[in-house]
């Protein structure tokens, strides 16, 4: 819809500028009316007359501008368009207004209607801003497509020369120049008006109908034959010769391919490839003329910087002129006073030298110590860490055998009431002999179950020890390796005293393995065996 409304627009301008009798860039309201009527009716919009009236009730007093009739024509007209008018009655009725005043009087080598159709020509190639104007290149594309259809070759050279005598205050050729230039002849000389026509019809044809190749007249005889196969019907087509032959083919071929892809025709591809190729040279050439003009400021500016400089350069040369002789004066006492200067300071520097290579000594030797120092300090903490872990572990592990030699304990002491309950169960009559039989049976099996859970639970409690020593070796190794660094550390800052871990009592051994529990508690279970024992 964009580009519809776009070339809406440039018919549409033309006809509102011819209606701007006194180019005043104002149009009366009455004038207006009868244009959007117009336009409503050849667009096949509905038409409102109340809307015009309504949009430009305030401007009862006077013609309406350009910019004050574009939102009526956008909101009320364009907005509503379809593409289903016939676009060269579009076309003609606006031309049909702005002809008259516009066309040159000077008489022409082709006709109003061709005249007509270099106008269409001339909206399509013609750039998208106002006043419309068509640039030397499309000037050039067009003039190449009419010499090609009239079946003679391109002059290059005489274009070059046009060119050169191009006005250089404009950037192109108006609608009404671009007739002129067509019409006067100066490109199509040799060329009678029939050709001239017919040529201007096959590019009207190509660039706004989107016919790629038209029918010859019909002739007598047929050659050069081909069949188009649609799905309903078969035509045979004949040409005038192979070339006009291919040239169909090809053609109709082209058409299929645009049709299947959905693609505009190649000739509005080929014109917008154009205009993008213009607006980059143009933003180019801005570019460049930006940076030459930031250049040629710049310029400026250094030359005025320079010339600020030779001034003072000048007033400074003066100045040295006067100072020499006042040098030359005083540069004998100088001379002398600098030589002992010269020595003096010799003798500083070298003083200086040596002292900063001293202070430059020892702090690299106290830089290395504090070093050595932070190593120190780091693998102590590592050590420190380790022993706390070695002591956790051994906590465990003895907790973990103070709870297994409980539950041993427990088993000996329920081992031993059953052992008891049988001695009891054979001193019993010899009535009861075969119950108790029975009986010594079941506990003799529950004293196999209780030998075997006695047995596991020595296993674990040597699993356990093991554990234990492992666990004892660490805490050892740890021990050596924070007193290592604890001597180190206090050897070089003589300031650390670590608190050394107290002396370990000996372990109670039983006849299975070191026992973790006291000498109160070991007395304590000899008593309560030894009370057994007197009850038995």
């Amino acid at each position: 819809m964009g580009s519809l409304k776009d070339e809406l627009l440039k018919g549409i301008w033309h006809a509102f500028t011819a209606l701007d009798l006194d180019h005043s860039g104002k149009v009366s309201k009455s004038q207006l009316k009868v244009l959007s009527h117009n336009l409503c009716t050849v667009l096949k919009v509905p038409h409102d007359p109340v809307a015009l009236e309504e949009h430009f009730r305030d401007d009862d007093e006077g013609p309406v501008s350009n910019q004050g009739y574009m939102p009526y024509l956008n909101k009320f007209i364009l907005e509503k368009v379809q593409d289903n008018f016939d676009k060269i009655e579009f076309n003609r009725m606006c031309w049909t207004l702005c002809v008259k005043k516009n066309l040159t009087k000077n008489p022409l080598f082709i006709t109003e209607e061709d005249a007509f159709k270099i106008w269409v020509i001339f909206n399509f190639l013609s750039e998208d801003k106002y006043p419309l104007i068509i640039v030397p290149e499309e000037i050039e594309y067009l003039l190449k497509k009419l010499t090609e259809a009239m079946g003679v070759s391109w002059q290059q050279e005489q274009f070059e020369n046009y060119k050169i005598n191009f006005d250089d205050s404009k950037d192109g050729l108006s609608a009404w120049e671009l007739i002129e230039l067509v019409g006067n002849g100066q490109f199509s000389k040799g060329m009678d008006r029939q050709t001239v026509s017919m040529a201007i019809n096959e590019v009207f044809n190509e660039l706004i109908l989107d016919v790629l190749k038209q029918s010859l007249p019909d002739k007598d005889g047929k050659k050069c034959l081909f069949l188009i196969k649609c799905f309903d019907k078969t035509f045979e087509i004949s040409a005038s010769d192979k070339k006009k032959k291919q040239e169909w083919i090809q053609a109709i071929h082209s058409t299929i391919h645009l049709l299947k892809l959905g693609s505009p025709p190649p000739h509005k591809e080929a014109r917008q490839r154009r205009k993008e190729l213009r607006k980059k040279l143009l933003a180019e050439q801005e570019e460049l003329e930006r940076q030459m003009k930031e250049l040629q400021i710049a310029n400026e500016n250094k030359q005025q910087e320079l010339e600020a400089v030779r001034k003072k350069l000048e007033e400074a040369a003066s100045r040295a002129a006067e100072e020499e002789k006042k040098r030359l004066q005083t540069q004998v006492e100088l001379q002398a006073r600098f030589s002992t200067e010269l020595e003096r300071e010799k003798l500083i520097r070298q003083q200086m030298e040596e002292q900063v290579a001293q202070k430059s000594s020892e702090l690299e030797q106290y830089l290395q110590r504090v070093r050595e120092l932070e190593d120190m300090y780091l693998k102590l903490q590592e050590a420190l860490e380790d022993e706390r872990q070695a002591r956790q572990d051994e906590e465990t592990v003895r907790k973990l055998q103070a709870r297994l030699l409980e539950e041993e304990s427990s088993k000996r002491a329920e081992l031993e009431k059953w052992h008891l309950e049988q001695q009891q169960a054979i001193q019993t009559t010899e009535a009861e002999k075969q119950e108790l039989e029975n009986q010594r049976v079941i506990k003799e099996q529950a004293l196999q179950e209780a030998l075997e859970q006695l047995q596991q639970l020595e296993l674990e409690r040597k699993q356990a020890l093991e554990q234990y020593e492992g666990v004892k070796k660490k805490l050892e190794m740890a021990a050596k390796m924070t007193k290592s660094w604890k001597d180190k550390v206090a050897h070089h800052e003589g300031l650390i005293r670590l608190i050394e871990p107290g002396s370990k009592n000996a372990h109670l051994i039983t006849n299975w393995g070191p026992a973790a529990f006291t000498q109160a508690e070991l007395e304590e279970r000899q008593k309560s065996w030894k009370e057994k024992k007197t009850t038995e």
